[in-house]
């Protein structure tokens, strides 16, 4: 937006989306909505994957004008394509360990590993609590969430195994 404007902003926002003379232009299949933003106002953008694949915008007095839209990426939200799984870990720890030990690039919670890798979650905690035996996780308190994190013993594993793989 600082770089070049709202045309620029709008550009790639969406296909049905386009900004013209000072004008938001929404292109939906029977009607061609103009909406004129006065600069007191503004404009909320909301990204949502709930919108997907449509745009849609409000401009209803009293309510602030918004446009909600499909975030970029959100076909492949649902995706479970995973991280690639280290044949020599594999080998060493399991399938099931090496899997769950690559899935944590970031930290997780056991239901969410279990919903992404599509294990039970007393399954992925038996599993975690091996690799925590082992010192490659360390685990985290977040409210009611326990969340699974490599540890640099892991990291260094992995680094190692990808090096040679």
């Amino acid at each position: 937006m600082s770089a070049g404007g709202p045309a620029t902003l709008f550009a790639d926002l969406h296909p049905q989306v386009a900004w013209e003379r000072d004008t938001l232009r929404i292109g939906y299949r029977m009607v061609d909505a103009h909406r004129r933003l006065d600069g007191e106002r503004g404009l909320v953008l909301v990204p949502t994957v709930f919108a997907w694949p449509g745009v849609f915008s409000q401009q209803s007095p009293p309510w602030q004008p918004g446009l909600v839209y499909p975030p970029r990426g959100v076909a492949t939200l649902w995706e479970t394509a995973g991280n690639a799984v280290p044949e020599g870990l594999a080998r060493v720890i399991g399938r099931t360990r090496a899997w769950l030990l690559t899935e944590l690039d970031a930290p997780a919670s056991t239901s969410e590993l279990a919903e992404r890798t599509g294990l039970s979650a007393p399954n992925v905690s038996h599993h975690l609590a091996a690799l925590r035996g082992a010192s490659l996780l360390a685990r985290h308190r977040t409210g009611r969430t326990v969340l699974y994190l490599r540890t640099d013993a892991a990291e260094l594993l992995l680094q190692a195994v990808q090096a040679d793989g």
